[in-house]
Order: C-alpha cells, then sequence, then structure tokens
C-alpha cells in the first residue's frame, strides 16, 4: 500500500458478517461444484417479504417526474418529515416537532456514525451493551472514544444492572447506547425502564441514544423512548422502515430528539451526503402511511416463522424464549451438549455450535460472542427465511 491507513482504522475489523458472507460465498462455489445446495443462510436479519404496494407505486410515479432527479434537502422533504411525526404520534403517542426535531436519515445506521461524530472526542467514554449490536462498538472506536461496556445478562431479563452502573466510575461518560426490542436476544422494553433509562441519563449528564428498529415485530404494543418524561432533555432515538416495512434496502431511517441535539447531527450529515433522492422519500410517506392492517399481517408470519425457528432449537437443544420480540430468536447452549462433541475446544460454545452446523450440514447460524462476552453461549436464528426454509434447516441439523 502506498500509504499507511489512518491510525483509526487499526481499533475495528471488516464487519464480521461482510467476512462471513464471502466465506459463505466461496463454500457455495465449492458446493455447487459438487452438485450440492448452496448453504441456508440464517444469519442476517434482512426481510424476505415485499414493501407496501403503495410506496413501490410512490416509488415508480416519482421517478417518473423529470424533476425529481436532483439534489434535495439536508433535512428531507417537509412531506416526509411530517409522515414521520404523524407515525410517532400515532404509534408511540409521542409529539415531534417537524421542523426541527426530525432528521431523515439514509439507514439508521448511518445515524450511529453521525451521532459518535457529532458528539465524541478522543478519550470521551461511552457506555455500550454487551451483548449488543457490533456497530454501536465500532462506530465508537472510529471516533477514538473509550469504550465501557455494560452487562445485559439473562438473569435479569437483558435489562441494565442500574445498581451496577450507578457503582460505575461515569466520569466522562458522554453517551449511553441502549437498544429495545433488543439485538440480538428479543427482549422488549417496558415504559418503567425507559423511564429508568430517562432518569440514569439526566442524573449523570449523560445522552441516551435509543436504537429502536425492531419495535413492531412480534410486538403488539410499540414503545419509544421519547415518551418518557423527560426524555428529550437527554435522549435521541434512531428509527428505521427496514425492519417493518421490509425495506431494507432502500435505506430509509431516522433520528428524532430535541432540535438543539438534532442540530448538532445535521452539521455532521450536511458534510456528508447531498440528500435523499425524492423519489424514496415519497415512497417513504406512503409507507409510513400504513394502517394496523400492515403490521398484523407482518406480525403473523413472524410468529409462524418464530414456532419453526424454535423447532430448530429444539433439535440443537438450545433454550430459548418463545415469546421473544424482533426478528431473531436467540438460544442458549450449554455445556454438556452432544453437538459439542468433536468441535475446536478453543472456541467459545456458541461458535463451535455454529461452525459444526454450517461445516456439516450447509446451514449457517449466527454466533453469538460476535455481539459480545455475553453471547459467547448463544446462537440466534434469523426470521428473515421462510418457513419452508427454516423446516428444511432444521431436516438437515438433525441428521448430525
Amino acid at each position: 500500500m502506498i500509504i499507511k491507513p489512518a491510525h483509526r482504522t487499526e481499533s475495528v475489523q471488516e464487519y464480521y458478517f461482510s467476512r462471513k458472507l464471502k466465506e459463505i460465498d466461496a463454500m457455495n462455489a465449492e458446493r455447487l461444484s459438487r452438485g450440492e445446495q448452496k448453504v441456508i443462510n440464517l444469519g442476517i436479519g434482512a426481510p424476505d417479504g415485499f414493501p407496501p404496494v403503495e410506496a413501490v407505486e410512490a416509488l415508480k410515479e416519482s421517478a417518473s417526474q423529470p424533476g425529481n432527479h436532483a439534489y434535495q434537502s439536508y433535512i428531507g422533504t417537509p412531506a416526509l418529515r411530517k409522515a414521520f411525526s404523524d407515525w410517532y404520534k400515532r404509534y408511540y403517542g409521542v409529539d415531534l416537532d417537524p421542523n426541527g426535531e426530525i432528521q431523515p436519515l439514509v439507514g439508521s445506521k448511518e445515524g450511529i456514525l453521525l451521532i459518535s461524530l457529532a458528539f465524541l472526542d478522543k478519550g470521551d467514554k461511552v457506555l455500550v451493551p454487551d451483548p449488543g449490536y457490533p456497530t454501536y462498538t465500532s462506530a465508537s472506536k472510529m471516533v477514538e472514544a473509550e469504550i465501557i461496556k455494560y452487562d445485559l445478562l439473562d438473569s435479569n431479563g437483558w435489562q441494565p444492572d442500574f445498581e451496577a452502573l450507578e457503582k460505575m466510575d461515569l466520569s466522562g461518560v458522554k453517551i449511553m447506547w441502549t437498544n429495545y426490542p433488543h439485538m440480538p436476544t428479543g427482549a422488549s422494553a417496558t415504559k418503567e425502564l425507559y423511564q429508568k433509562i430517562v432518569d440514569f441519563g439526566r442524573r449523570h449528564g449523560i445522552l441516551i441514544v435509543n436504537d429502536n428498529p425492531y419495535s413492531f415485530i412480534l410486538n403488539d404494543k410499540p414503545l419509544s423512548i421519547l415518551a418518557a418524561e423527560g426524555a428529550k432533555e437527554c435522549c435521541l432515538e434512531l428509527n428505521s422502515l427496514s425492519k417493518a416495512h421490509n425495506m431494507s434496502g432502500w435505506r430509509i431511517g431516522m433520528v428524532g430528539g430535541s432540535k438543539e441535539i438534532i442540530s448538532e447531527v445535521l452539521k455532521v450529515k450536511s458534510q456528508m451526503d447531498s440528500g435523499m433522492f425524492k423519489p424514496l422519500q415519497e415512497a417513504a410517506v406512503a409507507a409510513l402511511g400504513q394502517g394496523p392492517e400492515w403490521f398484523k399481517a407482518l406480525n403473523d408470519e413472524y410468529r409462524r416463522r418464530r414456532v419453526e425457528a424454535g423447532k430448530i432449537f429444539d433439535v440443537i437443544g438450545a433454550k430459548y424464549d418463545k415469546n421473544s420480540a424482533g426478528l431473531f430468536l436467540w438460544g442458549k447452549v450449554s455445556a454438556d451438549n452432544p453437538l459439542l462433541k468433536g468441535t475446536d475446544e478453543k472456541k467459545c460454545l456458541g461458535e463451535r455450535i455454529s461452525d459444526k452446523i454450517l461445516y456439516n450440514k450447509g446451514v449457517f447460524i449466527t454466533p453469538g460472542f460476535i455481539f459480545g462476552k455475553n453471547g459467547e453461549n448463544y446462537i440466534r436464528i434469523s426470521l428473515c427465511a421462510k418457513p419452508e426454509v427454516l423446516v428444511a434447516s432444521r431436516k438437515l441439523i438433525e441428521e448430525l
């Protein structure tokens, strides 16, 4: 390489799923050359359902208009911001002013880095859940912040232990990442939990950033942290159309919060892009107008899939919550599991089970260690596979 990469890149690796998908692609080439079927991927939470028809039609109609292909405003169209505002009021009971309290994003994942760039200096501290979405850690590392993990444990319902948090040295902590329904465990929030988190943030002068893309999935009562008393003083919330509207590839998200905080995020975002394609914004308006019947149909299908994913865990011998929310099923592996026989004892239990199933039966199930040390004895199945695919996977694993 002609130049040395930036120092900040030394602290992060290529995203796990990026690396794993390349490995699976290579496996597929070999498997197809032998006349075998491709690897069944139960790893990634990319919804396979069709988006709302109204959104697709709006995209097509808008894209046919000659004037809609130019640069757009950094803050999104008034119609999109109002649609997000109406969506929050209708389903979460939260008032967000479309003129300053909502910032559209190119997917909520973008927001994680933008928020980190906007508020973190080198050496600032960040509270990151373990287990939790790896991007909270990687974004913090890239801005050279100090990561402080806080434990989420099954014994505590995968909720923060506030007594333990209060005993930590919180000096220099600027941001706390939270995420409910929780990925990867599927644990749901409650109004009481959100109020505790908000009170904690206000008491210690910490910006709480709640990542909320799974709130409609297998969850009949969507909640927002912004509904808690005093939340706008100390909270931002990320949300997205990716999961709730089957639009992950469209990259349409948002961040909501007080005007003062949102304006700082906009400072960074306005340096990074030139606005969202207008037809995408108009499609998002149509998607956000979906009524309860959309989410009922969506969740009826995910409930069927959750049952079939549970049967896979029954075969593996992993314990799981049959009523978990979100796009995944999270299962615990015990040290006496028979499938561990003949696996690499240097690896954690979840990775050993995942590897055995992948390399012997061509089914990929995510090992929980990628979400933190508290996930080492767990595995995760994505519900973004049709019931018949989950059934076929179970039958393959039964042969082990």
